[in-house]
């Protein structure tokens, strides 16, 4: 009886540990392309402005520019991994980074897909791969 206890036991805590790692193992992107376009989970569109600097770790667009062009922002408790970096801004928020460059939204954009702001003054870019 104890051996079988000692048993259900072992596989109790394997199950556990192994479902625990399984879910811490990968972190959620902040980003993913769709229809060839860089976009946030909730399916809106996200640019790049060319004032900013690629791996500078900072952005340039704040206050009354960042009122229109939301930055993507990041958590306290995110990571960078892969082509994603974080940001410290201006605030002391963080926001995530695309290839080095911070990444934004366009407030008139209402929908997921929509990409009004592409091209922006000849200075927001959507993000294509």
């Amino acid at each position: 009886m104890v051996k079988i206890l000692a048993l259900a036991a072992s596989a109790a805590t394997l199950l556990f540990t192994s479902g625990c790692a399984s879910t811490m193992a990968t972190p959620a992107a902040p980003a993913m392309l769709s229809s060839g376009a860089l976009v946030a989970p909730n399916g809106m569109t996200l640019y790049t402005f060319d004032k900013d600097t690629a791996g500078s770790g900072k952005s340039t667009c704040n206050g009354p520019c960042a009122a229109l062009w939301p930055p993507l922002m990041a958590g306290p408790n995110d990571q960078p991994s892969g082509a994603y970096s974080v940001v410290t801004r201006d605030d002391g928020t963080r926001q995530w980074a695309y290839k080095g460059k911070p990444v934004y939204f366009y407030k008139p954009d209402q929908k997921a897909g929509d990409r009004t702001g592409d091209n922006f003054r000849d200075v927001w870019h959507i993000i294509k791969e």
